[in-house]
């Protein structure tokens, strides 16, 4: 039975350094349950020449898909296959061989689309990796996320970690934000990486109007990897709507997005404007917000989000997404990503399906 390692790429933040080999080893669960069949057994943190890893066994040899859904992984560094020991060592004492293992991501751009932004509040960004992964898997489409341009929403995009992780996989995106000064600050980042970077693209900040009356703003941006691409109408497409998530239905057809990922108020800093009143209750603003979501959601879509348990119980926000029509993914795998980010953020992850129709 083949055994491979995985070597877990090094994070800078070291809270989350110390929760990554856990995370890795639920992301994989999800991976193995969704795209590969459940064909990884023994999924385990394993140390090979005083150097930790994450170890995983299959009945056989790796597909070239099956490393395609692996190389997506938020912690992948590198993947080796334990060769065996090498020759001339007591069996059982000596340091295993490793044969590297190609990797095939999608990124179609530079990774500093990721991380040169750095402000108060943002989310990790290999965290942020991981929720859209587990999210898109758990969707219909998952199985195709390797060959398909899906479309990914995140209705509380601040400014815009998940849409450059979306566009990073060369899927088209869009998001809400309430914040002017975050969409702002979000346009005039892209534009300048955009141009920087000698991409081919298209962009316009516009407001948007409905009976002579502006009800939002709107940043739409056409993109391409290069200049064939792009002339071809190979393009990819985001659009960001500054106004409340709540009422996304009047800014986007429903039942077009594969997936909705968004990381949802910690009690912290983030909110949304109801009724003329800033809500700082996430509870309170999901329960607002997810129906008209829901709506946005092609049959089979998932919605993925993470949250703060410290304001928030898991009952809670499973509750909510039920309620609206979703089915709460519970298998062990999307039960394992609860880590702390500081002593005021315990996050959690939940991932909920959209049903599609019988017959």
């Amino acid at each position: 039975m083949p055994r491979y390692a995985l070597l877990v790429l090094p994070a800078t933040n070291r809270v989350y350094a110390e929760a990554s080999v856990g995370l890795t080893r639920a992301e994989l669960g999800v991976v193995a349950e969704r795209a590969l069949d459940g064909r990884l057994h023994d999924i385990e943190e394993t140390v090979i020449g005083g150097v930790p890893y994450v170890g995983f066994s299959t009945g056989a040899p790796l597909t070239a898909s099956e490393i395609g859904h692996l190389s997506q992984l938020s912690s992948m560094y590198a993947l080796f296959e334990i060769a065996g020991e090498p020759p001339g060592g007591p069996a059982g004492a000596a340091t295993p061989l490793l044969r590297p293992v190609g990797l095939t991501p999608l990124d179609q751009f530079d990774d500093d689309l990721l991380t040169i932004q750095k402000y108060a509040g943002k989310t990790n960004e290999l965290f942020t990796k991981l929720l859209l992964n587990i999210t898109v898997l758990a969707s219909v489409s998952g199985p195709d996320m390797l060959t398909r341009k899906l479309r990914i929403l995140d209705p509380l995009c601040g400014r815009g970690t998940t849409l450059n992780q979306a566009l990073m996989y060369g899927y088209d995106v869009a998001g809400m934000e309430i914040d002017g000064k975050d969409v702002e600050a979000y346009s005039g980042f892209l534009r300048t990486w955009l141009k920087r970077k000698r991409i081919k693209h298209q962009a316009e900040f516009t407001p948007i109007r409905r009976e002579r009356k502006i009800i939002g703003r709107r940043l739409h941006v056409t993109l391409a990897a290069d200049k064939a691409a792009y002339k071809s109408g190979e393009t990819l497409d985001l659009t960001v709507v500054n106004a409340d998530t709540v009422r996304a239905r009047d800014f986007f057809r429903p039942r077009t997005f594969d997936a909705i990922v968004t990381d949802a108020p910690y009690g912290v800093q983030h909110g949304s404007h109801d009724a003329g009143k800033l809500s700082r209750g996430p509870l309170d603003l999901l329960r607002a917000a997810v129906p008209g979501w829901v709506e946005l959601l092609r049959p089979g879509g998932a919605l993925g989000m993470s949250w703060n348990t410290y304001v928030a119980r898991r009952e809670d926000a499973e509750e909510v997404l039920a309620g609206a029509g979703l089915r709460v993914c519970d298998s062990p795998p999307f039960l394992g990503f609860r880590h702390r980010v500081d002593q005021a953020i315990n996050r959690d992850v939940v991932v909920a399906t959209k049903p599609e129709p019988q017959g």
